[in-house]
């Protein structure tokens, strides 16, 4: 176990889990988001994440971009990135719920079967971005397609150069910029849902849906919102993780979305404040017992932690659900 370097080093440790619990909180919002309006784990956000990394770098590689472009090009790239990524990963939520929760519900399925639902379409989306589409795709888009299943490289958009530093932690562009695009963010959706008219539906159906309905809210639209906005969050997190670690998979969204699932348990499941807080905070714990022990018992690490925590307090940290959010 070393203490030493954790200690040594704890300032520099606590950044880079800052930005990597910040992803993970970007994509526990979609989670979260369904849940206190649903009360449905839907598992398959996994894989709306994943449709964005690919929507990114499907992008990129038609512009044919390379690695480390002038200054404006990048911001250039960094927005198309982001608005096709919010696209296709809010398209693929949405196409989920309409397509198999929306049945579901209006046949009254029990829980079981939207989880078994949820945990189907998880899979399909895989076998669809590894299986399917390269027999499709492969001769038209070789360098994405054409190799079935194996880890897909992105091109470098902003080169990781250190901005500033403080004692001995020192802080780089790409983890200042997904730290505060993540920050930001979720404080709009806050906005969103506690000050706007749509947030107030939200609310308002997650807290009771039938007083909801005898109000005049349009249960079915705040279902699509929600969502469309959990797709959206998604979809930024998919352009903030190819910034960051420059990589995709068909596959990827497996472990990263059982950790943006701790995450929002953590927080407090339905809770949005909940989720950001939940992702950094397993984020920051994740780096720190890699540190301690190896960086092959980070996965471990997350779970251990969620366990400990749900032990003492169940709800999560804040344990506020969407229905109860100020007004």
């Amino acid at each position: 176990m070393n203490f030493a370097d954790l200690f040594s080093h704890i300032g520099q440790h606590t950044v880079d889990g800052l930005s990597k619990g910040a992803i993970y909180a970007l994509i526990a919002l979609g989670y979260t988001l369904v849940y206190g309006v649903l009360r449905l784990i839907n598992f398959a956000h996994s894989e709306v994440f994943m449709v964005g990394t690919f929507a990114v770098l499907g992008l990129w590689t038609a512009l044919g971009v390379e690695n480390n472009p002038p200054l404006g090009q990048a911001v250039l790239f960094l927005v198309l990135g982001l608005i096709v990524a919010a696209i296709a990963s809010g398209g693929t939520a949405l196409a989920i719920e309409r397509v198999a929760y929306r049945p579901l519900r209006r046949k009254n399925a029990p829980p079981l079967i939207f989880l078994i639902t949820a945990i189907g379409l998880s899979l399909v989306l895989v076998e669809v971005f590894g299986l399917v589409l390269p027999k499709l795709l492969g001769d038209l888009v070789p360098s994405m397609f054409g190799r079935g299943r194996i880890i897909l490289g992105m091109p470098t958009i902003i080169e990781q150069k250190t901005l500033f530093t403080i004692g001995n932690t020192e802080i780089n562009n790409v983890q200042l910029i997904v730290i505060v695009s993540a920050v930001a963010m979720m404080a709009v959706l806050d906005w969103f849902i506690n000050r706007t008219r749509y947030g107030r539906g939200v609310r308002a159906v997650a807290q009771n849906p039938e007083t909801a309905a005898l109000m005049g809210v349009n249960q079915e639209r705040v279902i699509m919102l929600i969502f469309v906005l959990g797709g959206i969050m998604a979809g930024a997190a998919a352009l903030l993780w190819g910034m960051r670690f420059g990589f995709t998979q068909n596959s990827i969204g497996f472990v990263l979305g059982l950790k943006a699932f701790t995450a929002a348990v953590l927080g407090g499941i339905g809770n949005l404040r909940g989720a950001l807080l939940g992702g950094l905070f397993l984020g920051i714990v994740e780096v720190y017992g890699a540190t301690i022990f190896a960086s092959n018992w980070e996965d471990v690490i997350a779970f251990v932690v969620l366990v400990i925590v749900l032990m003492f307090r169940p709800t999560g940290i804040l344990g506020e659900s969407l229905g109860r959010a100020r007004a």
